[in-house]
């Protein structure tokens, strides 16, 4: 695995609390004293992690540009899940399995903020392409407030087999789309679900559509023609939340 950095006082305590292997961590000596600086302290005193206290400059020098609260975290870099472990966890849960799909999404600040939501609502695991879209970077973990740490994330060389493996597995395909033929709450997404979003410019392939069991528009009464894929994908999970809680009650 290649060298890689967690930015940031929440992404490295996620990291830390969930056990990612650390091999350093840099602190600005002029942010030693925070309460969250002095927490990662804690636990790297802990867990035997080495730490070296240094001067701004040299943060700015690992991350140029970046906004890093004054710590730095050079980690071994996250690994990716394969697509049959994200499929047995909600079995293992007692769940009814829900995914999301990303086919093409290109700003890591998207794809952290997605991760986030997804953290939040449940999700058993996320599916991005190899190609044509952005991995899990430090932009990713730092937007994704730690939930990078706690959402598994698979990487596939093609979307439409992923699909399929996930149909053969039971799991009905929604995707988002601008011309969509039903409204998003017309959906039954209470059964088990893999809701697929596209890339920020081009939406979802055609090849992927064509995959998709139901495509689904989310509705727009003002004069903006879409919606940022990260506000779509948090609007589609909390309705599947919706929909799941009103079954059991």
């Amino acid at each position: 695995m290649s060298k890689d950095k967690i930015i940031g006082i929440n992404p490295i305590l996620e990291a830390l609390k969930t056990g990612r292997p650390i091999q350093r961590i840099l602190i600005s000596d002029q942010r030693k004293q925070d309460r969250g600086v002095q927490a990662i302290l804690r636990f790297a005193r802990e867990g035997g992690m080495e730490v070296r206290i240094v001067g701004r400059e040299a943060l700015n020098r690992e991350v140029p540009g970046a906004t890093h609260q004054g710590v730095i975290a050079l980690v071994t870099a996250k690994e990716y899940v394969d697509l049959d472990e994200i499929l047995r966890i909600p079995s293992a849960k007692g769940q009814v399995p829900l995914y999301l799909v990303l086919d093409g999404v290109e700003d890591p600040r998207n794809l952290g903020a997605i991760l986030r939501t997804a953290d939040a609502s449940g999700v058993h695991g996320v599916v991005i392409p190899e190609r044509r879209a952005t991995g899990l970077t430090e932009t990713v973990a730092k937007a994704s407030a730690g939930a990078v740490e706690h959402i598994p994330v698979v990487k596939v060389v093609n979307i439409v087999q992923a699909l399929d493996e996930m149909k053969k597995a039971g799991v009905w395909v929604v995707g988002a789309e601008a011309d969509g033929e039903q409204v998003y709450w017309d959906v039954d997404l209470a059964q088990p679900t893999a809701l697929v979003l596209g890339g920020e410019d081009r939406g979802i392939r055609r090849l992927v559509r064509e995959r998709c069991d139901f495509l689904v528009s989310l509705p727009l009464y003002g004069r903006i023609s879409s919606l940022n894929v990260s506000v779509a994908a948090g609007i589609l999970l909390y309705e599947a939340i919706r929909q799941r809680s009103k079954k059991k009650s």
